[in-house]
């Protein structure tokens, strides 16, 4: 590594102890701007708050525009639609705390959204409430890599190869850096080794992770923008973007096998019944499964649950081969205790390293 590049991630590295305290402190910052917000808004317009992940906010850019168009024609009221992005498990957090008030939740795991139930935040049998177990779109882990693949980074074996260096966000915080953890695990098992060979390989993986940081976006900004690391374990939409905004920089590795990401969305029950805003924010999320939000949904890299549409967009959106969460876990649930409780399998492969 040059030695520009090792100074930068030096700071990177003394960075992240410190992530953590700021994002609170942004997140705080930003629930008291939206608590304004919703209080000052324009009389007779609707409001909504979406509290989602890191990386989605070109996604429900594009959503909250044609919809507010469609809410708009159909009942003659204007929607004003505000978005709320951190690490998903920060914000499941945020939410139960109290710190963000949203009406609708669509975060990046459905273990995320299952936390609020756990706290009275949602009824029971949420998932159902929708189609497709309020679930609008999949997506999965691919790597980014630096244009011509230098290193030959083509499945998950290379990247601990000496020398190696692996930008993955936080899985304390992030649903990319959970979800990460999960597709190197089960690309372990899956093909037939053992957990303890899982284990040994999801360690000796955080060893060759110079620092973590708390969030897609951010673990994005420090590959594709600091140019820090060998490759990026993202998102694949996160990887589109990045590919596409790096001029011929970047390029994606889809790994033989990888984890089939499901990012699931619900309405709070106790806010939406607060907020008065029960109605619309049910018709929003409805609005996630109709054919021609599943279009935007493709067109900004996720895959959409609609099989139809996901085929019209193959050249984009590949076939691979994904494993369920059940290769690995009964379900997300249990795969959240199991792996990320406390005393969990990261506990068991993760030390922070020292400041």
């Amino acid at each position: 590594m040059p030695a520009q590049d090792r100074v930068i991630t030096r700071f990177w590295h003394r960075l992240r102890w410190r992530t953590l305290d700021v994002s609170a402190v942004l997140i705080a910052v930003a629930a008291l701007g939206l608590i304004g917000w919703r209080n000052h808004a324009p009389a007779g317009q609707s409001r909504l708050l979406n509290v989602s992940y890191d990386p989605t906010r070109e996604l429900y850019q594009d959503l909250n525009a044609r919809f507010a168009e469609e809410w708009q024609a159909r009942t003659g009221q204007a929607v004003q639609i505000e978005q709320s992005h951190s690490g998903s498990s920060a914000q499941a957090r945020h939410v139960i705390a109290g710190e963000l008030q949203p009406d609708v939740v669509t975060l990046g795991l459905p273990s995320d959204v299952e936390a609020l139930r756990l706290h009275g935040l949602l009824s029971e049998g949420w998932a159902d409430r929708l189609p497709h177990r309020s679930v609008p779109y999949g997506s999965t882990i691919v790597f980014v890599v630096r244009a011509g693949n230098p290193l030959h980074l083509l499945d998950w074996p290379d990247l601990i190869r000496p020398g190696v260096e692996v930008i993955t966000p936080d899985p304390r915080t992030s649903g990319n850096g959970k979800l990460s953890a999960l597709a190197a695990w089960g690309a372990v098992v899956t093909r037939g080794g053992s957990e303890a060979q899982a284990r040994a390989y999801l360690q000796a993986l955080y060893d060759h992770a110079p620092f973590l940081v708390p969030a897609a976006r951010a673990a994005a900004t420090a590959f594709a923008v600091e140019k820090l690391g060998d490759v990026h374990l993202a998102w694949e939409n996160e990887a589109l973007r990045e590919v596409d905004e790096s001029h011929g920089a970047l390029q994606i590795v889809y790994p033989p096998v990888s984890l089939l990401a499901e990012p699931a969305v619900a309405w709070v029950d106790p806010l939406v019944k607060a907020h008065g805003s029960e109605d619309l924010a049910r018709a929003y999320l409805e609005f996630l499964f109709s054919e021609q939000a599943q279009e935007i949904i493709a067109r900004d890299g996720y895959r959409p649950s609609n099989p139809a549409v996901l085929a019209r967009h193959a050249g984009r959106l590949p076939p691979l081969k994904l494993f369920a969460i059940s290769a690995i876990a009964p379900d997300w649930e249990q795969a959240q205790t199991r792996f990320f409780g406390e005393n969990g399998i990261l506990d068991t492969v993760y030390q922070p390293k020292p400041r």
